[in-house]
């Protein structure tokens, strides 16, 4: 059996197409491209024109990629952009007229099967408490789960992303000290809490924003999900990114060895939610998972999200 998920974030398409073989979803194809749906979103409440049009071209290609290997079913979620964009049906429409139909994930979906990827990941089994820390482009999600207790300690979808961050401070590209404070008390409102103090656990980051910046450390020019996959950044290392990659520009962060085109003008926001949020939950350091909830979809029998 082969199933394919793609992801409709805010800020990129990603594409998962993997088999069940050993009793367990093996990947065989892992496809990622930026398309910035949700930019500029927030403050219009549209998703525009370019995003969209580009956004509808990557998922065209993510459901002929699929088809080509061959798989029994094919999904699509769109996730926080979808939700707060007036003109989500409008897309749904177009999407659905180009035979590439997509659904919005709701935000405890999108939370729920990314603690999944997360609690049933090998990587993370001796793990008693983990807390994720998923940075996107329009939310930040921080949930803390318990193994084996059904109630979470905490789960909360935050509405600040590295999009927002980019439209908040008006498209700049270079930040200095007083602009990275300025985003530092912003992000630290919006989160508002004092976290369940010095409780978190074992910390584990999803998305781009953290494996980038592993693929930067380790100067990786292609991508190896096993060399990042499980490792470790410290808080010191995260704090540092966001002051070296801040002050470049988007050429000069674009040209960094080990990061993926298109996140020169995401990465430095995505550090600084990572920095924050991290000291929210009083964590040392995050291990970074290159998992996600289209993953956890995988299963998931079709129908039963409500697509």
């Amino acid at each position: 059996m082969r199933r394919a998920v793609i992801d409709v974030g805010s800020n990129s398409v990603l594409l998962l197409v993997a088999e069940w073989r050993d009793g367990q979803w093996l990947p065989m194809i892992e496809t990622s491209r930026v398309t910035s749906l949700g930019e500029g979103t927030k403050a219009t409440g549209l998703l525009s024109e370019p995003s969209m049009a580009a956004t509808l071209a990557a998922l065209r290609d993510a459901y002929a990629l699929a088809s080509e290997v061959g798989v029994d079913s094919i999904r699509a979620g769109i996730t926080m952009a979808g939700r707060i964009a007036n003109n989500t049906p409008d897309f749904l429409a177009r999407a659905e007229a180009q035979r590439t139909p997509c659904f919005v994930l709701s935000g405890n979906q999108e939370a729920e099967l990314g603690l999944k990827s997360v609690t049933e990941d090998p990587e993370f089994a001796a793990q008693p408490r983990i807390t994720i820390i998923d940075v996107g482009g329009q939310s930040t999600e921080l949930v803390t789960a318990d193994r084996g207790v059904v109630d979470l300690p905490f789960r909360k979808s935050f509405a600040i992303g590295t999009l927002a961050l980019r439209t908040a401070f008006n498209d700049k590209e270079t930040l200095d000290g007083l602009d990275l404070l300025r985003a530092s008390q912003m992000i630290d409102e919006v989160i508002g809490i004092e976290y369940l103090p010095h409780q978190c656990g074992t910390v584990v980051a999803l998305g781009a924003s953290a494996t980038n910046l592993v693929t930067i450390r380790e100067r990786m020019t292609e991508w190896n999900p096993s060399r990042v996959h499980g490792a470790y950044l410290d808080y010191e290392e995260i704090s540092k990114a966001v002051g070296w990659l801040g002050r470049m520009t988007d050429d000069e962060r674009a040209a960094v060895v080990g990061l993926e085109p298109g996140r020169e003008r995401t990465v430095h926001w995505g550090a600084l939610l990572l920095e924050r949020f991290l000291y929210a939950t009083h964590g040392l350091g995050v291990r970074v998972s290159v998992r996600g909830w289209r993953h956890a979809l995988l299963a998931t029998e079709p129908g039963n999200l409500g697509e």
